[in-house]
């Protein structure tokens, strides 16, 4: 990895833990940001690369887990907690909210270096789909309301005199407006446009045959 296509994010208000962390992950080839409340991990700008969190449970403004909770509504990197003042309790919550592990200090290094490795991993995979997301509704919302309304019925499985008919409009119109939702939505074949829709979440239209 090189220094600017990630970043991992160290919360921990104990200056000569945040220091041991940083020298750790960069004489593993990481690029590393400490900070020493929950506010000043808050305030920083976060760039828009692959990250990691590691984060303490004991901070001097708020608690670990509860800013893992106020996090929660929002993209937030993989965390990987790091207390000296673990418990099963906080464990357990920790894990149920998505957490990558919870470790207790003293920590293996090692370990915690997979850890990293894994949650950067995890965090560059879903910054991927969110942008193929992306870009797809980008290709949606280019597409007029008439064609929006054609998608669902040709991924559904209708005929084109079917889904015409379901518009009231001609099989030619119909097939017209199908060429351009292929184009637009840049889908080389019908299973590529069924997949288009299923990642795009949108409601299909059941064939009824009669």
């Amino acid at each position: 990895m090189t220094l600017a296509d990630h970043v991992v994010l160290i919360v921990d208000d104990d200056a000569r833990v945040r220091e041991a962390l940083q020298m750790l992950l960069t004489a593993s080839d990481f690029c590393a940001v400490g900070f020493e409340s929950a506010a000043d991990y808050i305030a920083y700008p976060k760039p828009e690369v692959p990250a990691c969190l590691i984060l303490d449970v004991e901070l001097p403004d708020i608690n670990g887990l509860e800013l893992q909770q106020q996090i929660s509504q929002e993209y937030h990197p993989p965390i990987i907690f790091l207390t000296g003042h673990g418990d099963i309790p906080s464990t357990v919550r920790a894990i149920k909210a998505g957490a990558l592990d919870f470790l207790t200090k003293p920590f293996h290094a090692q370990h915690l270096l997979e850890l990293v490795r894994s949650g950067l991993t995890q965090d560059r995979v879903r910054r991927a789909r969110q942008s193929d997301l992306a870009r797809l509704q980008q290709r949606f919302d280019s597409l007029t309301p008439r064609e929006r309304e054609v998608l669902p019925l040709v991924v559904s499985g209708l005929l084109n005199k079917q889904a015409a008919a379901r518009l009231g409009i001609s099989e030619i119109t119909l097939q017209i407006h199908r060429t351009n939702v292929m184009r637009k939505m840049a889908a080389d074949s019908l299973a590529d446009l069924v997949r288009m829709a299923g990642a795009l979440e949108i409601p299909v239209t059941g064939n009824r045959h009669r």
